[in-house]
């Protein structure tokens, strides 16, 4: 029987649904995934319109998928530093951090956001795994005051230049002085939400966390598309091309239980991810200072990907992880987790996990794409923007007049 190249994703009352998810649909999602457990919309038709939406306009996206672990209770604190190997010493409230959950043995369990809401009150908005079971667990078993729970809270995105315009409409000035990776509560129309300035894109952008999600969720995508109108807003899903070419990993593909933060980039180079200095002990420790002191046997790697242009890694072109060979080799030494094509770049771009003699940059090697072996070569990566100036810049002084 021939392959169906495109099956349906079945609907049903199994799978959870975001609290957009009757909101987002109404704008004709081309593709779902499941993503911890709900429903996602990946895209609604053409995933490089999206992406140029994005770098020119104002994009809104759903993501409830984004399942958030509130921690709260006397040992709060120190139950989410036991967490993270970051020192949320340097964390102050309304501050967010981009965070790795590890295993004893290193592995990364999950990269959230971490929302520092008070003293002892943190939000962990989730990637694609089941943080609430873990954590859940060890408070269980670690005998300190905690409390660990999913709350009714529905985060959405909105991202691209003009973002800064539509937030000021529905929050007013004010909100152009949060600062990047920071957060603060407001009132919208009589619903409670908190908005950073965090997202999946390396654009200036924000989310915000409606509470009462399940009550309020239609209503809140409602209010931010009248305000987005005038500005020419456009739903969109996530724009994966933008986040390869922003060096942004992808749980699941680019990182997972099997990789550790110094195999990705987030050790040596990043050595604040992974502070090995700080006092306080997190799950982890030992096993993270053993491979800073051994060194690691492999590394993510960008790459430029020779060949015919590769798809949007969303639209369904990228089945599997293509396989890394030497130059001659018939075995593969490693696999590329996440590629696209980048329309401004006008070339084809990826992650590659290889051995550490494969990963200096100028390396030439082979990727096996379907029906096809190409070349490639490691280079520098983030592709764009690699100081993340964009995203970082300052609200106020670069907001349009009016």
């Amino acid at each position: 029987m021939p392959v169906n190249e495109s099956p349906e994703i079945l609907l049903y009352p199994r799978i959870r649904k975001s609290p957009f998810f009757y909101a987002s649909r109404r704008h004709g999602v081309a593709k779902y995934s499941v993503y911890n457990h709900t429903y996602h919309p990946r895209h609604y038709g053409d995933p490089v319109a999206e992406y140029w939406h994005l770098l020119n306009g104002v994009t809104l996206w759903d993501v409830g998928v984004e399942r958030q672990v509130e921690i709260t209770g006397p040992d709060a604190f120190a139950f989410t530093n036991m967490l993270v190997p970051r020192d949320l010493d340097k964390c102050a409230v309304g501050q967010c951090k981009y965070v790795f959950v590890t295993a004893p043995d290193g592995g990364i369990i999950n990269d959230p956001v971490l929302l520092r809401l008070g003293e002892n009150h943190f939000w962990l908005s989730l990637a694609d795994s089941d943080v609430l079971l873990w954590a859940q667990g060890l408070a269980h078993s670690s005998g300190m005051d905690v409390t660990v729970r999913e709350p009714d809270v529905g985060p959405v995105q909105v991202q691209g230049p003009l973002s800064r315009e539509v937030m000021k409409d529905l929050f007013g000035p004010s909100v152009l002085d949060i600062g990047y990776y920071r957060c603060a509560e407001y009132q919208l129309d009589g619903m409670d939400v908190v908005v950073s300035r965090t997202g999946y894109t390396s654009e200036i952008g924000f989310e915000i966390y409606l509470r009462n999600a399940s009550r309020d969720g239609v209503r809140l995508w409602e209010t931010v598309l009248e305000a987005g109108r005038p500005h020419g807003i456009e739903v969109i899903g996530p724009c994966h091309i933008r986040r390869i070419e922003g060096g942004i990993l992808a749980w699941g593909s680019d990182i997972g239980l099997d990789t550790n933060p110094f195999e990705v980039g987030y050790g040596y180079e990043v050595s604040w991810m992974v502070d090995l200095a700080q006092e306080a002990d997190f799950i982890g420790k030992a096993a993270l200072t053993r491979i800073r002191d051994e060194g690691v046997r492999r590394k993510l790697v960008g790459v430029e990907i020779g060949g015919s242009r590769l798809g949007s890694y969303n639209d369904g072109s990228m089945i599997d992880a293509f396989p890394v060979y030497a130059p001659g080799g018939d075995a593969p030494i490693g696999k590329v987790t996440s590629a696209c094509h980048s329309p401004r770049l006008d070339r084809n771009i990826g992650f590659a996990m290889v051995p550490i003699g494969s990963a200096e940059l100028g390396t030439e090697l082979l990727v096996g794409r379907p029906g096809e072996t190409v070349p490639a070569v490691v280079v520098e990566k983030p592709f764009v923007d690699p100081q993340k100036m964009l995203p970082k810049q300052d609200l106020r002084a670069s907001a349009a007049p009016g």
